[in-house]
């Protein structure tokens, strides 16, 4: 069952200038990509530092989970850190969920990025520790290629005072599959993440929420059957509203689909009677990965004159200070 809402902290905003700390929490990345993606970091006006241990493998895993969470929390306390961003996702993730030490992370609440794998601990974070977390570009991906990162995302997640909008005309790239308007708090990321959670501790809140879902590679049958986990563990009953990622190649093989994904979900969700849109370009995408806060107040609009997403509170504290802020 969903646990009492908790007050949510917000992280400091991100400056130009700031130094940004990168971790590897589950798979092992490459040296040259990860030395591209300081590059791009770089770029626009950031100074990356991480560990000499980020490079570390064990098996299919970025070292060992002790290293990846004493990495990752001594970002968190570390004063000249400004914000994490996570390297890659792959696998292992999950393996931090018992090695953390929230107390620590709420302590030295910190902009903290990252998408696939990294879902786990962007929904723990948000749902136990009750940190707004960012479904974002990570290093070895999205910064180190052009045109990687959203900028006007990224820069009005991290660094905007202010609430801000990701506005959609009829006939883009996100469409309506059910039509609606709804208000909720902003929660989600990859759907495959998501259903592995139930049954655990660390299981998703998705009570009065917006729920982001997206995926990569996952057939539609796969699909079908994870938003019907999600659905027959009641996790989708008090969402306020749904809106699905670009779901990058999922689709089924060989050329034997005479329907579209967004047939598959909608059959599956319509009798939820809540507003539905499709195609958000935010974690495993083709081009400008769109920055996303988990954890603030937001909006959802599925209309004939296009979607909007409006986050009614900005995502990060005055500068200078963490804030308490809405709650899930």
């Amino acid at each position: 069952m969903d646990q009492s809402p908790i007050p949510r902290l917000k992280p400091p905003p991100l400056r130009l200038g700031d130094t940004v700390g990168i971790v590897a929490p589950g798979s092992p990345i490459k040296r040259d990509l990860l030395l591209a993606g300081c590059e791009g970091l770089r770029r626009l006006g950031y100074k990356p530092v991480y560990q000499d241990s980020i490079l570390d493998r064990d098996l299919y895993f970025a070292g060992s989970a002790r290293r990846r969470a004493r990495e990752l929390e001594e970002m968190f306390e570390r004063d000249d850190i400004r914000a994490i961003i996570c390297a890659r996702g792959g696998y292992g993730t999950n393996y931090l969920l018992q090695e953390l030490d929230l107390a620590k992370l709420k302590r030295h609440p910190k902009i903290f990025v990252g998408y696939s794998d990294v879902t786990t601990l962007l929904t723990w974070f948000t749902s136990a520790a009750g940190l707004i977390t960012f479904h974002g570009p990570m290093v070895t991906k999205d910064f180190a290629v052009s045109g990687g990162v959203h900028l006007a995302s990224w820069n009005a997640a991290l660094a905007a005072s202010s609430p801000w909008e990701l506005k959609f005309s009829p006939g883009s790239e996100v469409q309506v599959l059910v039509d609606g308007s709804a208000e909720g708090t902003l929660y989600g990321g990859c759907l495959s993440m998501l259903a592995a959670s139930l049954g655990t501790p660390f299981e998703i809140e998705t009570r009065d929420t917006i729920l982001f879902v997206e995926d990569v590679a996952a057939k539609p049958f796969q699909v079908d059957r994870m938003l019907m986990q999600l659905k027959l563990a009641g996790k989708l009953e008090a969402v306020r509203g749904i809106i699905f990622g670009e779901m990058l190649d999922c689709i089924q093989p060989g050329g034997e689909q005479d329907y579209t994904l967004e047939e598959v979900v909608t059959r599956v969700l319509r009798d939820l009677n809540i507003p539905i849109a499709y195609g958000l370009r935010s974690g495993h995408v083709t081009r400008e990965n769109i920055t996303l806060p988990l954890g603030v107040r937001s909006s959802l609009e599925a209309k004939k004159d296009g979607v909007r997403l409006r986050l009614l509170e900005p995502s990060v504290a005055p500068a200078g200070e963490a804030v308490r802020s809405a709650k899930l």
